[in-house]
């Protein structure tokens, strides 16, 4: 079959609020591809920086007649909506959802489909949520339009929902209970080099319709994912108890009480874990280059999702980098912060009160940067976690109102039972002390 090769592709991203699409809208971009962005909920696009961009569309894909504008003179669809999760009957919903891209896509004369689905082996009984993913890739397939189906296995990530659990476990768990599925092998896979792949699947010259497997270059246990994990964030080795009788039920309940991942979402994740997630080949390599220097090691991709906490950037940002969260994530992912804001009023001036806090010595706190405002304080003591104050001043009625908010992030268990514990009292202090040196004198 041949590539599409329009200068100018015309791309349909449907899920573009999600999380692979929010991401893939503005790698097309740069790219020089057209893009229009379809969502159910088209306001929830209101606030991306790549709006003005892109031409967004209203769509619903389980509404076949809401498709038809949408699909209309496109030349590639990205199919990256998916209804895990999301009702009791994902597998029912997900199928509608693919007859209905396939008809809308055959009235539109869509040139290429490129749909994102899971890594599995063969030949094993699959959890219903591949066997779904594994259901509308062959829907796809089978429909006479040119089609890409990328199975991917773990995407690591800030806002991926497979990272998230990796990372709510390993935080909140200095030793925990599995299913035996902990020793089973998965192919982690960055979430740059995911973005790689669906981008140049765009106009990559494959020989016909099927699928392809994506993955890192490593292979490990899930098990031993956790670890590494616990080693980038700074953990201590996480302690793991095999109990084989737990269920796939009863494993997703103790996911959604340990964790913030919603159970309707834990469960088809930790049953997706019953089978090895690596890949079974590697012909995407004819047809897509590989990812520039190479696909991303497993550690480096969670440090590249760790790397914002380094610099205190504990809220997501829209010109965050792909791993890094962002402001369209779900509520339950990332990492767990305390904030706490107070203000107080002084009689002293703008100029004088921030001439006293560029000036300040407070402990263990330090400036990050004196030049900037807010003025931003580090905690360099020895604590379970990173603490972080930003100091405001502003305008009053009758001088200036000071503004402080402290940020904690706090590290495993003992930063969790510091949060709880010593942090209150250390928080009132530091407000209190500021307080003071911002006093009337």
């Amino acid at each position: 079959m041949s590539a599409v090769t329009s200068p100018a592709v015309r791309c349909l991203v449907t899920g573009s609020t999600g999380y692979i699409g929010s991401r893939l809208v503005p790698v097309l971009l740069d790219r020089g591809y057209r893009v229009r962005a379809m969502a159910r909920t088209p306001d929830k696009l209101a606030d991306v920086p790549w709006r003005a961009d892109v031409e967004v569309a209203q769509g619903d894909l389980t509404d076949l007649d809401s498709l038809t504008a949408a699909f209309d003179d496109v030349d590639v669809v990205y199919y990256l909506a998916h209804a895990m999760g999301t009702s009791d009957d994902f597998v029912e919903a997900e199928r509608r959802a693919a007859v209905n891209v396939v008809a809308a896509a055959r009235a539109a004369g869509v040139s290429r489909i490129v749909y994102l689905s899971g890594l599995h082996p063969d030949g094993v009984e699959l959890s219903r949520h591949l066997q779904s993913r594994t259901a509308v890739g062959e829907i796809l397939i089978d429909s006479g339009i040119e089609t890409v189906v990328l199975q991917a296995g773990v995407v690591i990530g800030s806002g991926s929902a497979s990272f998230e659990m990796i990372r709510h476990l390993t935080d909140r768990l200095p030793v925990m209970t599995t299913p035996k599925w902990v020793h089973n092998k998965i192919q982690p896979i960055a979430v740059n080099d995911v973005l790689h792949y669906l981008s140049e699947a765009a106009t990559a010259p494959v020989p016909r319709s099927r699928t392809w497997d994506i993955g890192g270059p490593d292979v490990l246990e899930y098990g031993d994912s956790m670890q590494v994990y616990a080693e980038v964030a700074g953990l201590h080795r996480r302690r793991i108890l095999v109990l084989p009788f737990l269920t796939p039920t009863i494993a997703s309940w103790w996911v959604g009480l340990v964790t913030p991942i919603p159970a309707g979402l834990a469960r088809p994740l930790v049953e997706s874990l019953h089978c090895d997630a690596v890949a079974d080949e590697h012909d995407i390599d004819d047809v897509i280059p590989a990812p520039p220097g190479g696909p991303t090691p497993y550690r480096s991709a969670v440090a590249q999702a760790l790397a914002h906490l380094a610099d205190g950037q504990f809220e997501a940002r829209w010109n965050s980098t792909p791993a890094a969260p962002l402001p369209s994530d779900p509520a339950w992912s990332g990492e767990l912060v305390y904030t706490d804001e107070v203000s107080t009023s002084t009689a002293l001036d703008t100029e004088t009160a921030r001439a006293r806090l560029r000036g300040l010595r407070l402990g263990n706190w330090g400036a990050v940067d004196r030049s900037k405002s807010p003025l931003r304080l580090r905690s360099w003591g020895r604590m379970p976690g990173d603490a972080w104050c930003e100091v405001d001043v502003a305008a009053g009625p009758r001088g200036s109102v000071i503004e402080q908010r402290t940020i904690l992030h706090p590290r495993g268990l003992a930063g969790q039972l510091y949060a709880a514990t010593i942090w209150p009292v250390r928080r009132k202090l530091l407000h209190r002390k500021l307080s003071r040196l911002l006093a009337d004198a």
